[in-house]
């Protein structure tokens, strides 16, 4: 009895340490210890599991792919200090700012373009949320719209690729980063497009909410607006295609990619006179830092795997779900369920580390496509991230918005953009062509 129920019990209280705030690294690999000992005390656990350890953190540390994170990281970071967001939000301002509702499109299709080359959701709400909400507030935009269109637009970083998440997922899937890339661009696409219709239909139905500038805010046109967003667009764009381009036709792996955008995202840096010293060195900082924790979450989650397996519980996790009335469905409903839940409480990396695992030999198992289930994987976390009361979304604005913003404006005004993404995620998930087509075209 005991035996049976030790995986199961081992599942639970490394959840409840992880709701309760305490470090995810230590309470991977707390609870691995602790149940382990538990395990070997009541002689359901053998020892010679532990043996494997060395072997599987070193294979971690071999692991290709997983190099891509840091340097994901480092272009991101280096993005943001360069100032490329403030110029791109500027200029779209006032491009689109002459008609209803153009500022909140500005807002997001420069969260698109951000997710594109930062694909950090962290860094692009706090970006757009210090430089936009306040314009959008003084020239009358309604508080809910405004920080709604915010926080969902700053979402677009957990699906629009190259996106660190997506780097994960394909990892962890056992997946061609590649082809999760591809297979990610429609429905990020789809995101962004369905989140520019719904402010272009607010501001038609609703103009108080949503108005135009003044004419003294975009008074800059014709060749010289031109000029401007040439000079603002084309280098981050130029960087995507680069990025993306060169894994996309096989020219380098993610990780030589991801080492080729940081060098762009330097280069970009250093015409806008942005490289500094002090600057490269915060953004080495933060790179170090973030690769650091998702290095330790490795270490924890492989420690919490390996024991959790030897307890027998992959084995009852993998029956329990093959047994599910409904089959694929069932397991769909249940794994999309678990994922969702967890994003409220739980950062993407604890999701991938930990339950992705679990899920992904199940889903192989049941002839589930593995690039159209790693898609929908990240869409279903894109809208935990954004839903009350605990997405990490509102969190990263609520602590930059100005005192006039209450949580509940917040609350509020990413309720139809979760709306939006569900029907995207419903129809990528009706429609698996959506996914398939970009990576069936490229082979």
């Amino acid at each position: 009895m005991i035996a049976d129920w030790l995986g199961p019990a081992m599942f639970a209280g490394a959840l409840a340490l992880l709701s309760i705030g305490y470090p995810v690294a230590f309470s991977l690999g707390g609870v691995a210890i602790l149940f382990g000992i538990i395990g070997i005390l009541f002689g359901v656990f053998d020892p010679v599991f532990l043996t494997a350890m060395p072997q599987r953190i070193f294979g971690i540390m071999n692991n290709f792919t997983l190099l891509a994170i840091p340097y994901f990281i480092f272009m991101g970071a280096m993005l943001e200090k360069s100032g490329i967001a403030e110029d791109l939000l500027e200029t779209m301002g006032s491009l689109f700012g002459r008609i209803r509702g153009g500022l909140a499109v500005a807002v997001v299709v420069v969260g698109a373009l951000l997710a594109a080359t930062t694909g950090v959701v962290a860094a692009t709400v706090v970006t757009m949320g210090l430089i936009s909400l306040p314009t959008m507030l003084r020239y009358g935009y309604n508080k809910d719209l405004a920080t709604g269109v915010i926080a969902a637009s700053g979402t677009l970083g957990q699906i629009i690729p190259p996106s660190i998440v997506l780097v994960v997922l394909a990892d962890q899937l056992g997946i061609s980063v590649g082809d999760l890339f591809l297979g990610s661009v429609i429905p990020g696409l789809m995101m962004a497009g369905a989140f520019v219709i719904h402010v272009l239909a607010i501001a038609f139905f609703r103009p108080d909410m949503a108005p135009a500038l003044p004419p003294e805010m975009t008074d800059t046109r014709g060749g010289k607006l031109f000029a401007r967003v040439i000079k603002v667009m084309v280098p981050p764009l130029v960087l995507i295609l680069l990025v993306l381009g060169s894994i996309f036709f096989g020219v380098a792996t993610p990780t030589e990619a991801g080492a080729l955008g940081c060098l762009g995202a330097m280069v970009l840096a250093a015409i806008k006179g942005q490289l500094k010293l002090q600057g490269l060195r915060e953004v080495c900082d933060r790179t170090l830092r973030t690769t650091s924790m998702v290095i330790f979450i490795l270490i924890g989650s492989t420690a919490f795997s390996l024991v959790f397996r030897g307890l027998n519980g992959d084995r009852f996790i993998a029956e329990a779900l093959l047994n599910l009335p409904g089959g694929e469905v069932g397991f769909l409903l249940v794994s999309m369920a678990t994922i969702f839940i967890l994003g409220f409480f739980i950062d993407f990396f604890e999701i991938a580390f930990i339950v992705v695992p679990l899920f992904a030999p199940i889903a192989q198992q049941l002839g589930i496509d593995l690039v159209w289930y790693g898609v929908i994987i990240g869409a279903n976390m894109q809208t935990s991230f954004l839903t009350p009361p605990f997405g990490f979304a509102l969190f990263y604005l609520r602590g930059i918005a100005p005192k006039e913003i209450a949580i509940g404006n917040i609350y509020r005004g990413v309720i139809p953009f979760i709306a939006l993404q569900l029907l995207v995620l419903v129809s990528i998930i009706a429609f698996p062509q959506i996914v398939n087509w970009l990576p069936s075209v490229s082979q």
